[in-house]
């Protein structure tokens, strides 16, 4: 990908990750909640991991997660920022997300917790991933999704066009369910599945949320950002716009994060296929004791299978 291509600034978000370091345990709520989610649906799944990689990892809550399950042998630990890389237990590696230092076919197993929705090439970094794992091999990781910290997008575009005539991007866009998915197909991986959470958290106040924010390295790091800071009386007037549309009743202020789940298999010749167009035993009309018609005819309904109308 070009550089005038480029949704996000990576090195200046390496440098904001860097400074925020020694925070990161301090703001794992949502880390937490993805390690312990990924770690379950991982231990429900009736097979060895004997070499496993957490991309991304941060300071390696969600590889330690999946380290402890029986099925998971050694667990490499793969992030960015290299002050991050030091708090992760070892191995532990510093590397780009987006550049994969691990030979084709040597991995049982990749999660990555909230950090694949930044990189700028996420269907290159997909098929990387699946490039690095054993035919089998499992991918499971946990992204934003494009309802996240919608109520913080509409404040801050809100001031800044109330203020100063027009707005700056201040949140980064991020994909929906079904592009998730539509990349997972497009990298290669069997049998993908996405599913997602809409957590709705509340935070003390607008400031609080922010400093969350930035210290799991989502702050304003896209490229086509304004390069000078948000006044301070533009922030101020965001903060009144948003406590008082977003405020709840013990003071507090809520956000939301949509989680998308990914789950995707390195291609195998075990694995299950989709039968062919016309292999099936049964009419689907048989099954809804229906008439089958041609794509040209007027279909007619049984009264139950009738499509139902609802009132605007």
């Amino acid at each position: 990908m070009s550089e005038d291509q480029e949704l996000f600034d990576r090195s200046l978000l390496r440098r904001r990750r860097a400074r925020f370091a020694g925070e990161t345990a301090e703001h794992e709520f949502l880390l937490s909640h993805v390690a312990a989610e990924i770690a379950e649906r991982i231990g429900a799944i009736l097979r060895d991991f004997p070499l496993a990689l957490d991309l991304g990892a941060y300071h390696g809550l969600l590889g330690r997660a999946v380290a402890a399950l029986p099925s998971v042998g050694e667990m490499i630990y793969a992030e960015s920022v290299p002050g991050l890389a030091a708090r992760c237990p070892r191995p532990a590696v510093a590397c780009d997300e987006e550049m994969l230092p691990f030979k084709e076919m040597s991995l049982s197993l990749v999660v990555s917790g909230l950090a694949l929705h930044r990189v700028n090439d996420l269907p290159g970094a997909l098929i990387q991933i699946r490039r690095s794992l054993r035919p089998d091999g499992l991918f499971m990781g946990a992204a934003l999704g494009g309802r996240s910290l919608q109520e913080l997008r509409q404040v801050l575009i809100e001031a800044e066009a109330e203020l100063h005539g027009g707005a700056s991007p201040r949140v980064a866009p991020f994909a929906d369910v079904r592009e998730y998915g539509a990349l997972l197909q497009r990298a290669g991986f069997a049998l993908p599945v996405t599913d997602a959470e809409l957590l709705t958290v509340t935070y003390p106040s607008p400031r609080a949320l922010m400093r969350e924010i930035r210290a799991l390295g989502g702050g304003n790091v896209m490229a086509a950002r304004r390069k000078a800071p948000l006044p301070r009386g533009t922030l101020e007037r965001a903060e009144e716009i948003y406590v008082a549309r977003y405020g709840t009743a013990d003071g507090r202020i809520a956000a939301s994060f949509e989680i998308v789940y990914l789950m995707g298999w390195a291609p195998h010749e075990s694995q299950q296929k989709p039968l062919a167009p016309g292999s099936a035993a049964r009419r689907l009309a048989d099954a809804l004791h229906t008439t089958e018609h041609s794509a040209g005819d007027k279909a007619s309904f049984p009264a139950a299978a009738r499509p139902k109308s609802k009132p605007r």
